[in-house]
């Protein structure tokens, strides 16, 4: 045998090959990290979290990042919870923190307002039925990388997972998340971004 078996079962194959990284809490991803995808991205940037407010605290000068890409030609989708949906006052009960999420969101919306409307900038409501999906996993896509934060039970979004991930091939761990953005996506009702 060329290899071991000590040394297989340390090397990732297959579809394993696709989790960069990963780390117990999404806080314990470097905001370095976030900034490279944001930055790295040439043609699409999804942000498929309920809330997406962390951005603007994480990330300095976000809104400058975004209308450099989108002058660039990147298409830019942000796919919030409707602030006053159903899911978002039980999620609100659930996890009774004084920020609340219908704030959350209601931040990540008058931050898009503030930059107007912007060509290649999207943003929609998660719908009605979808929304339970929504919340409980948020999908960060940037080209062929991904975050991916699967929310756990009582916890806010930076307590939860995350892994980062990175497309090898057709049917991996990446292509099952966009496919997942992607369905929210296409069932998601337009926010106004402009007055």
């Amino acid at each position: 045998m060329l290899w071991p078996s000590v040394v297989k079962e340390r090397i990732k194959t297959g579809t394993d090959r696709e989790i960069v990284h990963s780390y117990p809490y999404r806080s314990a991803c470097p905001s370095t990290a976030w900034a490279d995808l944001v930055r790295s991205a040439r043609s699409e940037i999804t942000l498929c979290g309920f809330t997406n407010y962390f951005f603007w605290t994480q990330l300095p000068n976000f809104s400058g990042l975004l209308k450099e890409k989108a002058a660039a030609g990147c298409r830019i989708r942000f796919l919030l919870g409707d602030p006053d949906g159903e899911v978002t006052r039980q999620r609100e009960a659930i996890e009774d923190v004084p920020l609340t999420v219908s704030t959350r969101i209601r931040m990540t919306l008058g931050e898009l307002a503030k930059l107007g409307p912007l060509d290649g900038l999207e943003a929609r409501y998660s719908a009605a039925e979808d929304a339970v999906n929504h919340v409980s996993l948020s999908v960060f896509r940037f080209d062929s990388e991904a975050l991916v934060t699967p929310h756990l039970a009582r916890l806010v979004g930076h307590d939860s997972p995350l892994l980062h991930l990175r497309r090898q091939g057709d049917g991996g761990m990446f292509s099952r998340f966009a496919e997942h953005a992607e369905e929210l996506w296409s069932r998601g009702a337009p926010v106004s971004l402009g007055p």
